[in-house]
């Protein structure tokens, strides 16, 4: 804090002469209407309050002009912008001060009712705008004991002006806006976790229907495609675990609304086909954040394809392994899906299972990729490419 008080010629901070002045009789009845008219406003009309509590306080401490420095803290050290004014500094509403070198800042550093005379002379910025202040009167303004908002500032024609009883006034009717605001604010809070609740209960309505058609979709071809009782069991299981690690994931971020990283999500899937030492899977890719609506689509990609790897591929010997990348272009995700270890590879398969029809489904028809296989002798190749508006986090925030 950089704070000029003195000079040879005449002292600016003079808050030690407030309670030595003589101070009019206090008028309570008239101090307790006041405040009945700002709690009536604050019920009634709520955006009325802070301007009302500016003109009380200027009316009830005779000042010519007064309004309300609100602390905005970013970025740091921050500034404190003008709202509200009132009487002959009306026309510097939303104008910014520094906060390290204003009677503003000094009057928050303080916590306490702050007396200044003639502060052009020594704060420059109060020059330049051609503002002369004979005398102004600072109340901080908090919200709790800790949570400065800014302070209200009162100025008057004359030195000598303001006295302890003025300092009262201001600060009680302070007092009370700040109980008010805070009172304000948890109501907006509460409002607002409400709005979340109701956006978040639609939206899992929504995903439960999609995930109840899923499913039956997932029952009827594959109970058709099945070669046995337990190979449908098996692999209706399998997508099924995929679906709520998937879940999960979404549950997980949902009081934020946040992604889920790729890596995370291929995890999730391939965890429980992981050999002891790790060593089944490689994962490499850049950080990629899936949005919430996606999750369960690229879950149940990974999982078709650790399942086909399973049954036809390197993972049915004990020596096949799967490295899975990724990267993204301007536009795409690119995943590449490579098995090596395990028995060579004669020829493409005859049969397309319903396992190859979900891929193909989720692939091209729901996120509009393309999905190509190479059947290399040593393991095959899947490259998939998703565009990025359909599933990345990222890209959809910023209307890709």
């Amino acid at each position: 804090m950089r704070m000029r008080c003195t000079t040879s010629s005449f002292e600016v901070d003079v808050s030690d002469e407030l309670f030595r002045r003589p101070a009019a009789s206090a008028d309570y009845l008239k101090e307790k209407q006041d405040i009945q008219d700002l709690a009536l406003r604050l019920g009634e009309a709520p955006a009325e309050v802070l301007p009302r509590f500016v003109e009380l306080a200027m009316r009830r401490t005779g000042g010519v002009s007064a309004g309300l420095s609100i602390f905005e803290p970013d970025p740091a050290p921050g500034v404190f912008r003008w709202r509200h004014l009132i009487g002959e500094l009306a026309r510097f509403d939303d104008a910014t001060t520094p906060r390290l070198d204003s009677p503003c800042g000094v009057t928050l550093d303080r916590a306490r009712p702050v007396l200044m005379q003639h502060v052009e002379r020594v704060y420059d910025w109060v020059a330049k705008a051609g503002i002369t202040v004979p005398e102004v009167l600072l109340v901080p303004l908090f919200v709790g004991a800790n949570e400065p908002i800014g302070t209200l500032w009162i100025v008057a024609r004359t030195k000598g002006h303001f006295h302890g009883g003025h300092a009262r006034i201001a600060t009680d009717l302070a007092s009370f806006v700040a109980t008010a605001l805070r009172v304000q604010r948890t109501e907006q809070q509460l409002q607002a976790a409400l709005e979340r609740s109701e956006t978040l209960a639609h939206e899992m309505s929504h995903r439960v229907k999609n995930l109840f058609a899923l499913v039956n979709t997932m029952i009827r071809f594959g109970a058709r495609s099945a070669t046995s009782k337990d190979d449908f069991a098996q692999s209706l299981s399998g997508r099924l675990l995929a679906l709520a690690s998937a879940h999960q994931l979404v549950l997980s971020g949902e009081a934020t609304a946040s992604p889920a990283e790729l890596a995370h999500i291929i995890g999730s899937v391939i965890e429980a086909h992981q050999s002891e030492g790790g060593l089944r899977f490689a994962l490499n890719g850049s950080a990629v954040s899936i949005r919430p609506q996606s999750i369960s689509g690229v879950a149940l990609v990974v999982n078709e394809l650790v399942t086909n790897a399973l049954k036809y591929g390197a993972l049915a010997s004990d020596e096949g392994t799967v490295v899975i990348s990724w990267t993204t272009d301007e536009n795409r995700l690119l995943m590449r899906w490579e098995e090596r270890g395990g028995a060579a590879v004669e020829a493409p398969p005859e049969r397309i299972g319903f396992g190859s029809r979900l891929l193909d489904s989720t692939i091209v028809r729901q996120f509009g990729g393309t999905l190509t296989y190479d059947w290399r002798r040593e393991g095959v190749l899947v490259s998939i490419a998703l565009p990025l508006s359909a599933v990345s986090a990222k890209a959809a925030a910023i209307g890709l």
